[in-house]
């Protein structure tokens, strides 16, 4: 996401891709279609090279056909045999395991050959398409070998998947171990929730328009709400889920990125040394709570079985390696607070859940009531409620919501919207969400990319509530029905304070 737009069209360095995990889910689905757009849009090096890292040996004609496979069915768009086939012929596979650490040197040996014929300059960009667990390993040994050392004027990166660590004890040596191999502007830690348009969007709209900025403050503002609403249950991922839970899976990442980019304060520039700056302090703002405010600044739920649209949903403890008293939340519900000068006294509401009546993506910023004084000697009694509304899934737009005069000879107030859909004004092509993320990372632009202290202050954010759920086991744990809106205590967390989530229109 440079700031120079001419510039988003210029090609990469040449470079060799090379993807660790690449017999996976994630990069069938996700990174060999997200390279293919790439490719159709003429955004890749001329000189350029996949490198499929499996941990036994594989022919190189296996995992082309593999891959070719995993593009036709995972494909936003029609696929195009010739440059599908451009792309993947480029392809090698290397066997490497890091519990082999004698595979890695002859990794090395291979790259070097490969990177000759390819003319690829000697850049690589390291994929982590794994699970967490290989992250650390998998960087020690690339580190022992001298594959993450930039000489001669090449560069090398690494691009690490979420969830980056599972509480704050686990991020901090996971920084520490990657920090020893590789220094911080090689590390590219990846979350495809920064890849949306609308996401990226809310920079511009915050601090390229003169109208939102000056009312962007405690002055204005009556509070945040951040909602990431899934329909889907856990399906076939009950060993994982079973082992994250709802906030560990959503919020340090993909919530926490919302509210640093509706929260931040402007950056002194558009680059990613000031922008992930602003992003790190805004996260560090935030109060870290004591037991007891965790516990009553918090809900967690778990579904039930219940029926959503034509498909039936088993109880979350009735899935496939979850267990059959499990105590971990599928619903969770936060009220944070940032402790600095724009934000004082403005609650922050985040929300995220599966199994749910709908799918929802959005920032609603309420705005403080106007006074109604002028109005007492008409009907009207109260004012409908201002929102400024970021939709991001599934429909990417914004919505004002604001109060108007009903036609006619008497006054009466309703509210109405006005909606901006990106649908309606800007032809895109389908897109996985990981074209600009990858594109960002060949050209060494880190703008949307975590840095090692944004992640640690939020993890130290949500350790409070971990601890605290922990040590309570299953005790205080709601249930909800599968389809429904989640448990009661979300929308009583709010009732308290004189405010309900928004209902979407």
């Amino acid at each position: 996401m440079t700031s120079n737009g001419a510039s988003r069209q210029i090609k990469p360095d040449p470079c060799s891709f090379i993807i660790f995990g690449v017999t996976g889910d994630l990069a069938h689905r996700l990174v060999i279609p997200a390279l293919y757009n790439l490719a159709q849009s003429k955004l890749l090096p001329d000189e350029f090279c996949i490198v499929g890292i499996t941990r036994h040996k594989m022919a190189d004609t296996e995992l082309r056909e593999s891959l070719m496979k995993g593009l036709r069915k995972f494909a936003t768009r029609p696929v195009d045999e010739a440059i599908a086939n451009r792309l993947l012929g480029c392809l090698s596979c290397i066997d490497a395991d890091p519990s082999d650490p004698g595979s890695f040197d002859r990794m090395a040996t291979q790259l070097e050959a490969l990177e000759k014929s390819r003319k690829t300059a000697g850049n690589r960009l390291f994929y982590m398409a794994t699970p967490p667990s290989a992250f650390a390993p998998i960087s020690q040994q690339l580190g022992r070998v001298g594959l993450l050392r930039e000489d001669n004027g090449y560069w090398r990166r690494l691009v690490i998947e979420k969830p980056f660590g599972t509480d704050l004890a686990s991020a901090r040596a996971l920084n520490h171990e990657l920090l020893k191999v590789a220094d911080e502007h090689q590390l590219y830690r990846i979350d495809h929730y920064l890849g949306k348009e609308t996401v990226q969007n809310i920079l511009v709209l915050r601090f390229a328009n003169g109208m939102f900025e000056p009312i962007w403050n405690r002055n204005h503002i009556d509070h945040v709400q951040i909602t990431v609403d899934e329909k889907l249950g856990v399906g076939h991922r009950g060993s994982f889920y079973d082992a994250t839970g709802a906030l560990r899976d959503m919020v340090p990442n993909h919530l926490f990125q919302l509210l640093s980019l509706v929260a931040m304060e402007p950056p002194a520039r558009f680059d990613a040394h000031a922008v992930r700056s602003e992003k790190a302090e805004v996260l560090a703002a935030i109060q870290t709570q004591s037991e007891e405010e965790a516990l009553r600044n918090s809900v967690r739920g778990q579904y039930l079985a219940g029926r959503i649209g034509d498909t039936d949903i088993e109880d979350y403890r009735k899935t496939k390696d979850v267990r059959p008293e499990s105590p971990i939340e599928t619903y969770a519900a936060l009220k944070l607070t940032i402790d600095n000068w724009r934000w004082a006294g403005v609650p922050f509401y985040l929300r995220t859940g599966k199994a749910l009546a709908a799918k929802r993506t959005e920032v609603a910023i309420k705005f403080k009531q106007a006074p109604f004084a002028m109005f007492r000697d008409t009907p009207v009694d109260r004012l409908s409620q201002n929102y400024f509304v970021i939709g991001i899934e599934p429909a990417e737009g914004i919505t004002l919501q604001f109060n108007t005069k009903v036609p006619g000879p008497a006054i009466a107030i309703d509210g109405v919207e006005m909606k901006f859909l990106y649908k309606d004004y800007f032809k895109v092509e389908p897109s996985t969400g990981y074209e600009t993320l990858i594109y960002d990372c060949m050209i060494g632009d880190n703008i949307l990319f975590q840095r090692a202290d944004s992640v640690e202050a939020g993890w130290q954010a949500v350790q409070p509530f971990l601890d605290v759920w922990k040590n309570l086991g299953a005790e205080g744990l709601e249930y909800y029905q599968a389809g429904s809106d989640g448990p009661e205590g979300s929308a009583a967390l709010l009732i308290r304070d004189g405010r309900n989530w928004r209902k979407p229109s």
